[in-house]
């Protein structure tokens, strides 16, 4: 399960976290200038597909992730990668409507300065919701939570779930969303101008998505790591970090998500 957390604040920049979740042995590059076809557009790169998980347009001021979602999987003879999808949109703000019949299910974040706009196709139908201004977390199962103005928060796939684990495997999904949303809405908006060290830029947040002191086996946690047999793990492999303003783009990186010290400043 990969995490966004947004925030969107009038005449503030838009801030921008992305946690990626994967397969552990799953080759791939930090982020860096990889596409010669697109050469504005700064990202990790998959080496398995040749895509990435969440790319940066600096000069557009426009960031792009996208998500896994929940739905019926692409015929085998005609799947496409996702990874080229969040390349589309950083560059063009959309990634088309062609052949969405191709790719898995997904949900595509694309946020510039003051907006920002999730898309989400399941197999069948693609949705797309304007965000508006306030606290955002999309998982694998969608948009998962809004900060309301009361501070409360909601879940769009299961409104006012207090029963039983939900189905899908999602029980992780409520308990991480819960914990970090208001942990999130709690923490002072960090001042994050470029040139200042990334602890200092990212001020209460850093804490926050460097675990927040939760464990990795923990239903809680925002940085996971699962044994899956046969000497192979599932887990949280990088983290990174967006700001967005009209006038300049900050984007902070860290490959070994937890470890404070480990992180660097890509633009």
């Amino acid at each position: 399960m990969c995490t966004a957390v947004l925030r969107i604040e009038p005449d503030l920049p838009v801030l921008l976290a992305g946690v990626r979740d994967e397969l552990t042995d799953r080759a791939w590059e930090p982020p860096a200038w990889h596409w010669p076809d697109n050469p504005d557009l700064v990202g990790g790169r998959d080496l398995q597909a040749g895509g990435t998980w969440l790319a940066v347009a600096p000069g557009r001021r426009r960031a792009a992730c996208v998500l896994n979602g929940i739905g019926r999987e692409a015929p085998q003879e005609s799947r496409r990668s996702r990874g080229e999808l969040p390349l589309r949109a950083a560059a063009a703000g959309s990634a088309g409507q062609a052949s969405l019949g191709s790719y898995d299910p997904f949900h595509l974040l694309v946020a510039e300065p003051g907006q920002a706009i999730l898309r989400s196709w399941d197999g069948s139908d693609l949705t797309e919701h304007k965000l508006p201004a306030g606290l955002h977390f999309v998982v694998n199962g969608g948009l998962a939570s809004e900060l309301a103005a009361t501070g409360e928060t909601t879940t769009e796939w299961e409104p006012g779930w207090n029963g039983p684990p939900p189905p899908d495997g999602r029980q992780h999904e409520l308990a991480r969303t819960r914990h970090f949303l208001r942990r999130f809405a709690a923490a002072a908006r960090p001042d994050t101008r470029p040139g200042m060290p990334v602890s200092d830029a990212w001020g209460s947040w850093f804490p926050l998505v460097n675990g927040d002191g939760i464990g990795p086996d923990d239903d809680h946690a925002l940085i996971v790591r699962r044994d899956i047999g046969g000497g192979r793990a599932w887990g949280t492999t990088s983290i990174s970090l967006v700001a967005l303003s009209p006038d300049w783009v900050r984007d902070d990186f860290t490959a070994r998500p937890g470890d404070p010290r480990a992180w660097n400043q890509v633009l």
